[in-house]
C-alpha cells in the first residue's frame, strides 16, 4: 500500500521484474520523489538499511511517457501488473492487490505528467534595455558569405568574395 512518509513522497513495496523478458519479479521498496523528480527503488526500507546504503535502481520521471496497467498479453500470470514505459525500455512492476496498482499507476502518471504554465500565470519578464543605436552600429561587423566544407573530419569556413 503506498503511504506519504515525512518527506510527503510517496512510498511502498512493488515487486519489479529483474530483466524485461525474464519473468522473475523482485520485492524492492519504492520512493517516488517528485521534488528529486525521480523514481528511486532500494532493496528494503532505507530506514532499515545500512547508513550509506544507495538505491539500487532509479529513473528520472522526464523519462516516463506512460504508465499503464499491463495487459493480459504483455504479463499472461501476472496478476496486479503494470508498465512503466521510459526512454526505449519497459519497467514491469507488481502491486499487491488491486487498489495499490490503481493508486500506483495514478501517482506515477500524476508525477510524470508534463504541465505547460498557462499565460496568465507567468510572470512578467523584466525588459531589457537596448545600448543607443550608434553604439550598436559600430561594434556591428560587416556580414561576410562564406562556404561550408568537410576536409579530413575538421569543418572549415572560407569566406567567399566577391570582386
Amino acid at each position: 500500500m503506498p503511504y506519504l512518509d515525512r518527506q510527503n513522497r510517496i512510498c511502498g513495496f512493488l515487486d519489479i521484474e529483474e530483466n524485461e523478458t525474464c519473468g522473475k519479479f523482485l520485492r524492492r521498496y519504492f520512493i517516488l520523489d517528485t521534488q528529486a523528480n525521480c523514481l528511486l527503488w532500494y532493496m528494503d526500507n532505507p530506514q532499515n538499511l545500512a547508513i550509506g546504503a544507495g538505491a539500487v535502481g532509479s529513473l528520472q520521471l522526464t523519462y516516463i511517457s506512460k504508465v499503464s496497467i499491463a495487459t493480459p498479453k504483455q504479463k499472461p500470470k501476472t496478476p496486479f501488473c503494470f508498465v512503466i514505459n521510459a526512454l526505449s525500455q519497459r519497467y514491469f512492476l507488481q502491486a499487491s492487490d488491486q487498489k495499490d496498482l490503481q493508486d500506483w499507476v495514478e501517482a506515477l502518471n500524476r508525477a510524470s505528467k508534463i504541465t505547460v504554465p498557462k499565460g496568465g500565470s507567468v510572470p512578467p519578464a523584466t525588459e531589457i534595455t537596448k545600448p543607443p543605436v550608434v553604439a550598436q552600429a559600430q561594434e556591428r561587423k560587416p556580414q561576410v558569405a562564406y562556404k561550408t566544407e568537410i576536409i579530413g573530419g575538421v569543418v572549415v569556413h572560407t569566406p567567399i568574395s566577391i570582386n
